[in-house]
């Protein structure tokens, strides 16, 4: 079903650390040169409606997750705890009029999960096409209230040779800060598989708490920041009622996992900078709030501990690990302490890191491509020869990769990913894909060992960041036509970290994986204006990895 159709068819403190790093950059190039507001217009008038359109996720073989959420009653709007339990029946189907059909089921979509359903449907066909339906009421007396169609895809067999595989690729999605035009781009290129969303889905602040340096271009519901079970449940209903997230919802399932705003910025295992436990709470609490409202809303399966890390696997063309970066790790430190080399310090923690090694060793597909939330190649400035940094850091406390600009990325722990990227090299794990969003750039890197002898000594893996769906970065900041001033910054960044083989500070988009048994690449596209909701989308550049290289390369034209 075309994306127009499917859209037609549905009705307080800054951020340091990850401003910290945009406005590091942006220096550095300017000095070198109520609850019924969540509810769309149109309401529930008298009974059931589907407001917040329909989504599927976690595709497998032999089936697809599939969510809604029906709004029973006009006061049962998403938070609120009213309205009564409902029956919700679902269909699945090989073509959009649903006259082959091929599964049914029904579930009963309650309060206490704030009127959202899901349904693991199963016994499906792989690498296959199907179209899904739900529906309130008396089906057979021909009452029955429906939802929008929604169109999905099954994975292919586990041990098929697929001819290729193909992901949308977005992160950073802040409300206030623009319109998803990118979900709609994505949603009207109905040849991909699933579209891979790498965290920031939503931001937890109050209005104007991370705007845009412009304002805010549409205010976040709750106005205040969210907290409470009932606060994260309102702000994710606002989001499933936006067009373009509801077309791309409808369109292609959706892989997902969480960074921080999810829950609280730069969120650790025991709190977050942006969580003052006096006022707002038990970190606890929170966390345990968040973690329910996005599982309710989001069509993702809980793994292991009520986590998102688990493995998604496309034929013996591609496995796809999943990580969780903020469950299990330790507290962030200061930039340029050495306390980012210790030992215990941890990111992943240590039944993670252990799932994803044996994984990764396992692995028997082409590709092992790996979601991780925050960027794992290493950007330091200061960096020294091999024989001076080692006895200087000793010396200093420094870290010994370096002076770190971000120590809420893998470089604030750097024990886990030199154990990891170890790991891979001396296992002759080939052909590892970091996938990445986080930090409001595009980027292109080889990922090394050893980042001060690169290239001398090789690159164990590369890494693809995708830049923001709206999320502010240098040239936003600075409020400066795009690509200005921020190309100083960009050469800065590129002499101090030759591994980094491309680096955009100022787009807005998304990207598109194009994956074969021969190459992995990432076409990279932007859009025009993230405050236009009719935004234009264009393609910007395109990198790729060639099987067997461990590195990036330019290619001069994105996958047809």
């Amino acid at each position: 079903m075309p994306a127009e159709d499917l859209a037609r068819s549905q009705a307080s403190a800054l951020t340091p650390r990850r401003r910290t790093v945009v406005k590091a950059a942006a220096a550095s190039a300017a000095l070198a040169a109520p609850l019924a507001g969540a509810l769309p217009a149109r309401a529930a008038e008298a009974g059931p409606a589907f407001l917040h359109g329909v989504a599927s996720g976690d595709p497998l073989p032999d089936g697809v997750l599939l969510w809604t959420r029906v709004t029973p009653t006009p006061d049962a709007v998403p938070g609120s705890g009213k309205g009564p339990d409902v029956t919700v029946r679902w269909e699945v189907a090989e073509d959009k009029g649903f006259s082959r059909v091929v599964g049914r089921g029904a579930t009963t979509a309650r309060a206490a999960s704030d009127h959202t359903v899901k349904a693991d449907v199963r016994g499906l066909r792989p690498a296959a096409t199907y179209y899904y339906r739900f529906s309130v009421g008396d089906a057979d007396g021909g009452s029955a209230v429906l939802s929008p169609v929604g169109r999905t895809r099954t994975a292919p067999a586990h041990d098929a040779a697929a001819p290729g595989v193909r992901f949308g690729v977005v992160s950073c999605s802040n409300w206030e800060a623009g319109y998803f035009a990118a979900y709609r781009h994505l949603a009207a290129r109905t040849e991909l598989d699933a579209v891979l969303h790498l965290g920031d889905y939503l931001y937890e602040y109050a209005s104007g708490g991370y705007a845009s340096a412009d304002g805010v271009v549409r205010e976040h519901r709750p106005r205040h920041e969210i907290v409470t079970l009932a606060d994260y449940r309102v702000r994710h209903g606002v989001h499933k009622t936006d067009p373009d997230a509801r077309a791309m919802h409808a369109t292609h399932p959706l892989i997902a996992i969480w960074d921080d705003h999810e829950v609280a910025n730069d969120a650790w295992s025991g709190g977050a900078e942006n969580h003052q436990p006096d006022t707002e709470g038990p970190w606890s609490a929170r966390v345990a709030a968040a973690k329910q409202a996005y599982f309710e809303w989001m069509p993702v399966r809980p793994s292991t501990e009520g986590t998102v890390y688990r493995r998604l696997r496309f034929g013996k063309l591609a496995d796809l690990h999943l990580l969780d970066l903020r469950s299990f790790r330790s507290q962030q430190v200061k930039p340029g302490s050495g306390a980012v080399d210790a030992p215990d310090r941890t990111i992943t923690g240590r039944a993670q890191l252990d799932w994803l090694k044996a994984g990764l060793a396992s692995s028997d597909a082409a590709w092992k491509l790996v979601g991780t939330s925050v960027m794992i190649s290493p950007v330091a400035f200061g960096s020294l020869p091999a024989y001076l940094l080692a006895p200087l850091a000793e010396l200093l406390g420094l870290p010994k990769e370096g002076l770190a600009v971000n120590t809420d990325q893998w470089d604030g722990y750097t024990h886990d990913r030199a154990e990891l990227l170890t790991h891979l090299r001396d296992k002759g794990i080939r052909n590892t894909v970091f996938l990445t969003g986080d930090i409001h750039m595009a980027w292109a890197n080889d990922v090394p060992v050893k980042a001060a002898t690169y290239p001398v000594s090789p690159s164990a893996a590369t890494e693809f960041v995708v830049t923001s769906v709206t999320s502010d970065n240098v040239d936003d900041l600075l409020k400066v036509p795009p690509h200005t001033v921020s190309l100083a910054g960009v050469a800065a960044v590129k002499a101090a970290n030759r591994h980094v083989k491309w680096l955009d500070m100022d787009s807005h988009g998304y990207g598109v994986l194009d994956v074969t048994a021969e190459r992995s690449q990432m076409d990279y596209y932007v859009v025009s204006d993230r405050r236009d909701p009719g935004a234009a989308s264009a393609w910007a550049r395109s990198y790729r990895t060639l099987s067997g290289t461990q590195k990036v390369e330019r290619v001069r034209e994105p996958v047809r």
